[in-house]
């Protein structure tokens, strides 16, 4: 029986390939060698529909997490070519989704005449080369290679069952844009991904992975007025565990820093929040958030999402989630030079900070952009 076509990607298919073939054009202006092909909108579309059916399928009880990179093998470096290529359709790619399941591994997509087909797999890419992601059943990201040596990704669009989210790409242009936000849109220099903004995108990224949910203040290194807000600290870090700091002034690829940050960030799942200086010394976890001393109960802040078409909200913190919403909310209006990341057991993730130009909390939801 033929199974139904997934409106989805008939609808954001040819956007999609217009917004390559843009990036393609300005990235072969600067740097000619070594960018990726740019599929056509019906090669996007059928990539698109068969990832979803897939997404919605079991491998012997498992979820299918599999990423399609559009390229031949000739593009690819050092590629795991099949003998016999495979069909583009959702049960040769549930069947093939336990070997390729690793984080980095894509199975290659090229075309022969008008039928696509997989010809294999491999670990590196082309800058720019349409890569789609299966997330979890009925979500897919279209992302692609920043270009930076960290290995970046950047997130173009999120498709969930219905619902089309295309990343804004001047969300970064609003005033008083956090750099974090900046650097996962993929527009912040380089440098600036590779060592200090990295550590907390990298931070976030696993704070989310965990699934635990979790909170992470980032406090000024020159000042202790933070302790104002802190009721009690389970567990106190003295002296300051200086590792990241020390990690993240070296190679941003560095394994013992990603190492170090999964430490990190796995202190997140304790109760109460993590404290670390914009220096990235842990001073503690544990800690318990309260109002500061002469300070007003936080009743309304402004939320925004980096996706085309959404307005921002102004809302109770209270209609964002539960009491770690709130207290990271009251703790970025409380101390105006700190940062608030918080992450929920059902992935949302949201930066809190102080935004002198609106007089009040700002809250950045990112999730979109750290799948």
């Amino acid at each position: 029986m033929k199974r139904e076509a997934y409106a989805a990607a008939r609808i954001v298919s040819p956007t999609v390939h217009d917004y390559f073939a843009r990036r393609m054009a300005q990235a072969r202006k600067g740097n000619p060698g070594c960018l990726a092909s740019v599929p056509e909108a019906e090669a996007i579309e059928a990539m698109i529909d068969a990832a979803f059916w897939a997404s919605l399928r079991r491998e012997e009880g498992y979820l299918p997490r599999i990423s399609l990179a559009f390229l031949s093998p000739e593009e690819a470096v050092h590629p795991l070519v099949f003998e016999r290529p495979l069909a583009l359709a959702p049960a040769a790619l549930t069947r093939i989704a336990p070997a390729v399941e690793r984080h980095g591994i894509h199975l290659g997509v090229w075309h022969s005449g008008e039928d696509l087909y997989v010809w294999g797999t491999t670990r590196t890419i082309p800058s720019y080369c349409f890569v789609l992601e299966v997330a979890a059943p009925g979500l897919l990201v279209v992302k692609h290679h920043s270009g930076d040596e960290a290995g970046k990704f950047v997130n173009v669009v999120l498709l969930e069952g219905d619902l089309i989210k295309l990343v804004d790409e001047h969300a970064s242009e609003v005033p008083e844009c956090p750099e974090l936000l900046t650097s996962l849109l993929g527009f912040a220099p380089s440098a600036s991904w590779a060592h200090s903004v990295n550590v907390l995108v990298r931070l976030a990224l696993s704070m989310r992975e965990h699934g635990r949910g979790g909170a992470l203040l980032v406090v000024p290194a020159d000042s202790e007025a933070w302790r104002e807000s802190i009721v009690a600290m389970a567990y106190p870090v003295s002296p300051p565990f200086a590792k990241l700091a020390q990690l993240s002034q070296k190679d941003a690829a560095h394994e013992e820093l990603g190492r170090t940050i999964d430490w990190v960030a796995g202190l997140t799942a304790v109760d109460g929040a993590v404290v670390m200086n914009d220096q990235y010394e842990l001073l503690g976890f544990g800690a318990k958030i309260a109002r500061r001393r002469g300070f007003p109960q936080v009743e309304q802040i402004t939320l925004t999402e980096p996706i085309q078409g959404q307005v921002a909200a102004r809302m109770h913190p209270d209609d964002l989630g539960g009491t770690r919403h709130l207290s990271a909310a009251q703790f970025a209006h409380d101390q105006r030079d700190a940062l608030a990341l918080v992450a929920s057991q059902d992935g949302r993730f949201t930066v809190f900070e102080w935004s002198p130009c609106e007089q009040m909390v700002h809250g950045h939801r990112m999730e979109a952009l750290l799948l």
